[in-house]
């Protein structure tokens, strides 16, 4: 049997509110049955408390014949394992996974076995019991079959012994389950907890021995960045629908912009919320909606991208407080594919910035280039950390983990490594003739000391400059922030850097800024304060060769 589960026209069928789903129930028999269980449950919370097959749209029920359509019971095998489904909020979310895993609790005819709703919170394992246990209260014969135990969270068949249990995320819960269904509820929280990644293959591990088993991972867009399991199973989402992976066990369903709607603002307009809520004008109120906007679009961009992610599924690329430095504004719309190579093949002369260094920082460095001809600055950015960070930083570890699959961070094992790895590339790049004579390297000249792993490379002392922090560092701040804005400055459109930049917070200091990392609290700022020192030294206007003016000046902290 042949099947697809990739939608490569999904911007169109998105657009005219088709299905998403590109294959139909591969066993129509399976799909008839679960579709009468499906639809005589009770949506109690709803007015009137009507069944689900009067309540739901199609897009619902499709899920659900797909799903449970895919049993072959011929052989006992699901051939369609995987589900993801990404859809805004208010769109009956909490809903499906009651109806899908008390349908599955129903049709199941295994001894003992367990199905699993997995919640991030115990506030949201909560939430997702709660319709389950109204929808067996609401029909005696459910009631007289299943025995429920609301303090514990189980629904057990009285009939086989079969559990549900809706449990808050804890590896200590999930280990050794042997579940033949699971329901991952709100993945993108997942992405934010470090142990998140062992937690669901604890959960999930299960359907290596349960062939008839099913994984369904549920959630809305992230109100920040995405991050660790959540982006990475957003991605390989994306990829099976675009047909770049082909999986035809695992099923994507994501409700989200066209880029091209994203590139015309067309996101913003709520004449376009349909796209990401199709439960639009049912579930999802219009006009509760509309006044959410209104009152966010008034509070300033940081309460709108937050609505934005919650309500219309936009995928946000930078966090931007409101205390944010003026250059996050600008970051994103200059970033371009741009590596060391390509900025050192490109620039004119070089400067170079390092920043960090402790055991629960990261080691940032930075080049910054000027192009030939143009004389924009290029920027090429890296950072290195000890594996302490990771336990000493535990809110930000995903988001670490995801720089290293990228490149941008390397995890050394030894202190050390990481000023001997930088020295390295330093010298690599003084090789080339690229840096001034003097004052090349930028340092926070209260920060680690360098010069030892800079010897060992053979990079002259006299390429080393110690850069003023502080407010003495407000011109520099200004600079950057001024050549983001007008477009002459370029980087390489590097996540690492995106998150650094949008984790700076500036104060005001009497005629100056600051950007410090007081001011910024446990987020890292080490690879933007690492091109800051860069900048303040591409800011002198040096040559590659030859002497600087200033250095007959004897200038030597900066």
């Amino acid at each position: 049997m042949e099947w697809d589960t990739s939608c490569v026209d999904w911007e169109k069928r998105i657009e005219n509110s088709e299905s998403l789903i590109p294959v139909g129930p591969l066993f129509p028999d399976q799909a008839n049955d679960a579709l009468d269980v499906f639809s005589n449950l009770r949506m109690v919370d709803a007015t009137g408390s009507p069944l689900m097959g009067d309540a739901c749209l199609p897009w619902v029920m499709d899920i659900v014949a797909t799903l449970f359509g895919s049993y072959d019971e011929s052989t006992g095998r699901r051939l369609i394992k995987n589900y993801f489904l990404m859809v805004s909020k208010k769109n009956g979310k909490s809903t499906i996974a009651a109806g899908i895993m008390l349908t599955a609790l129903v049709l199941n005819t295994r001894p003992s076995g367990e199905f699993i709703i997995l919640s991030p919170t115990k506030e949201a394992s909560d939430n997702a019991y709660k319709p389950i246990r109204d929808m067996i209260r609401a029909e005696p014969e459910l009631a007289a079959r299943f025995h429920e135990q609301e303090h514990i969270r189980t629904i057990t068949d009285r009939l086989n012994n079969a559990t549900l249990k809706v449990v808050a995320a804890d590896s200590t819960t999930v280990t050794g389950k042997k579940a033949i269904g699971v329901f991952i509820d709100e993945l993108h929280e997942f992405g934010k907890k470090s142990k998140a990644a062992g937690m669901l293959t604890e959960a999930t591990g299960g359907l290596a021995s349960r062939p008839e088993g099913f994984v369904f991972y549920c959630t809305t867009q992230s109100n920040e960045p995405p991050a660790g399991v959540f982006r990475a199973k957003l991605k390989y989402a994306r990829d099976v629908r675009d047909g770049k992976v082909k999986d035809k066990m695992f099923l994507p369903i994501i409700y989200e912009f066209p880029q091209w709607m994203i590139d015309r603002n067309m996101h913003r307009d709520l004449r376009n919320a349909y796209v990401t809520n199709p439960n639009w004008g049912v579930s999802v109120d219009q006009e509760v909606i509309e006044q959410k906007y209104q009152e966010a679009a008034s509070e300033g961009e940081e309460a709108t991208l937050d609505f934005l992610a919650k309500h219309l599924n936009v995928e946000i690329g930078m966090n931007l407080r409101s205390d944010r430095w003026a250059g996050a504004d600008y970051w994103e719309s200059r970033g371009q594919s741009l590596t060391l190579n390509e900025l050192l093949d490109r620039s004119e002369v070089v400067t170079l910035g390092v920043d960090g260094g402790g055991l629960d920082d990261l080691l940032g460095a930075a080049a910054i280039g000027r192009e030939k001809d143009t004389g924009r600055w290029l920027h090429w950015g890296k950072a290195w950390a000890h594996p302490s960070v990771l336990e000493r930083r535990k809110e930000i570890a995903p988001r670490l983990l995801d720089f290293e699959k990228d490149g941008d961070l390397v995890i050394v094992e030894d202190i050390g490594d990481d000023v001997r790895e930088l020295a390295e590339i330093f010298k690599m790049i003084y090789d080339t003739g690229k840096l001034p004579e003097k004052f090349a390297i930028g340092l926070d000249q209260i920060g680690i000391s360098f010069e030892e792993p800079f010897a060992e490379a053979e990079l002259p002392t006299e390429l080393l400059a110690s850069i003023s922090q502080g407010y003495r560092l407000g011109g520099t701040i200004k600079t950057v922030e001024r050549k983001l804005a007008e477009g002459s400055f370029i980087h390489g459109n590097r996540p690492m850097m995106a998150w650094a930049v949008s984790n700076a917070r500036v104060e005001q200091r009497a005629n100056s800024i600051l950007i410090t990392k007081q001011a910024s609290g446990t987020a890292k700022i080490d690879p933007l304060m690492a091109l800051l020192d860069a900048a303040q030294l591409m800011a002198l206007n040096p040559v590659a060769t030859g002497l600087s003016v200033y250095e007959s000046r004897g200038i030597r902290f900066i």
